[in-house]
């Protein structure tokens, strides 16, 4: 059904109201941050769309920084988890204390109980400790005892995880990787970018925290996410975000019989619902009522790279996710 002229006027004069917050707020991060442009981005689509997010990058490229100094321009709460070999995963959920005084058990909650939760290096920590997180990520509540509790909306996990270090890590489950809506690779600054961060860093006194103003808070936000709500996304742009996610399990049906053997498994239908979700994401932070082929495709390559297991003959080819990506997206016919 194809959407009037009049209607897509309305929802756009309506997003860019809704959206006039974006540019103060990137304004207000890049006080802090120089560059990252596309992190920042992608972490705050995340909390748009309700999605977690995993940041894959070498250490000291601000990634903790990005994430506290987000939470401060959102006025929102946030909580830092170090993830380590011994950590339990009642240090994160919470547990159940006995009172010797009183002979009563009271449940005592978790740094998981937050808005924002900063899992830092999350691959370091023992599968059960990374399980411990699957029902708060999927449901929304934790369980405690015999008690489940409902955990603060919005809620957010920001997972980070180091590449080049892999000895005493701990891969994480594909079911919990699939509950990640993005999949980040952080790459270094610019020779300017990097720069700048000399020159603000080793100017700044020592211990002294650059401000930084709230730009929105939580009511605010909630009436942001109804209003992509109502963005336009029309049926042939529906119908791209499927057949892209289908080639990653068929790639035979766009022309690339050759890839074929390079995929184990494609992505779920839940690829879908995020590619969907993270498209109007992408058309909102630029003030635009409607989303194109172009939101989905900018959006793909973090939706896409964690979703797709690769076979032992593509290590062999020396084949990677990202290409196999691209290669879809150049191959499957645009709206």
């Amino acid at each position: 059904m194809s959407i009037g002229a009049y209607d897509i006027r309305v929802v756009n004069d309506m997003v860019e109201r809704e959206s006039a917050f974006v540019d103060r707020l990137m304004t207000e991060v890049h006080q802090v941050i120089v560059g990252q442009d596309e992190m920042i981005e992608r972490v705050f689509m995340g909390l748009l769309c309700g999605g977690h997010v995993l940041l894959e990058g070498a250490p000291g490229l601000a990634k903790t920084l990005t994430v506290s100094t987000l939470a401060r321009a959102l006025k929102l709460d946030f909580k830092r988890v170090q993830f380590t070999p011994d950590l339990l995963p009642s240090d994160v959920l919470g547990t159940v204390i006995y009172n010797h005084q009183s002979g009563t058990f009271t449940n005592r909650r978790g740094p998981v109980f937050t808005n924002l939760l900063l899992a830092d290096e999350i691959n370091r920590a023992p599968a059960k400790v990374q399980s411990a997180l699957l029902e708060a990520m999927a449901e929304r509540q934790v369980t405690i005892g015999d008690t489940s509790y409902p955990l603060p909306r919005p809620f957010l996990v920001l997972a980070t995880q180091n590449p080049i270090e892999q000895e005493g890590t701990y891969t994480l489950p594909e079911a919990q990787l699939d509950r990640f809506m993005f999949k980040i690779k952080v790459g270094y600054p610019s020779a300017e970018e990097e720069l700048q961060i000399m020159q603000r860093i080793g100017a700044a006194p020592q211990g002294g925290a650059i401000a930084v103003k709230p730009v929105i808070g939580v009511e605010e936000l909630t009436s942001v996410q109804q209003t992509m709500d109502r963005m336009i996304v029309e049926m042939p742009v529906q119908k791209y975000i499927v057949d892209v996610v289908s080639a990653t399990r068929t790639p035979a049906a766009v022309g690339l019989e050759k890839l074929a053997p390079f995929i184990d498994f494609g992505a779920s239908p839940r690829a879908s619902i995020a590619l969907f979700q993270a498209a109007r994401a992408h058309a909102f932070m630029r003030h635009r009522g409607y989303v194109s082929p172009e939101d989905v495709k900018a959006v793909a390559p973090d939706i896409l790279r964690h979703r797709i297991i690769l076979s032992y003959e593509a290590e062999a080819e020396g084949e990677t996710v990202e290409q196999v990506v691209r290669k879809i997206l150049e191959h499957v016919q645009v709206p």
